[in-house]
């Protein structure tokens, strides 16, 4: 199985979750709500839950070996990562060229 599409839906930047991510798997199936989380320690990825009458969240879809666990999740933070480096690169290419369209004020002495 392998993953044909995967399009980072939204980025956040306030509080742990930083992305929802949609996947499609062999041009055949779409799994949408994935989760980019910030944990303690490091980045993880959540996948699609729903909670349950005893309000305990369970996952509706998950990879079964820790193979594709990590198949899943390094190819879900790699696009997350350049996501994030492209957004970085045009918040400081945007505040560069408003730096540049400032008016420069005169210092003339006379």
């Amino acid at each position: 199985m392998e993953i044909t599409d995967l399009k980072i839906r939204k980025m956040m930047t306030e509080g742990r979750l930083r992305a929802i991510v949609s996947v499609t798997l062999d041009q055949m199936l779409a799994l949408h709500d994935i989760k980019v989380v910030q944990g303690e320690e490091r980045l993880f990825v959540a996948m699609p839950s729903r909670k349950d009458e005893a309000g305990i969240f369970r996952d509706i879809v998950h990879p079964i070996t820790p193979a594709a666990r990590q198949y899943f999740e390094s190819q879900i933070l790699e696009a997350y990562s350049q996501q994030l480096a492209l957004m970085q690169a045009e918040t400081a290419a945007s505040a560069l060229t408003e730096s540049e369209e400032a008016p420069v004020e005169s210092t003339d002495a006379e």
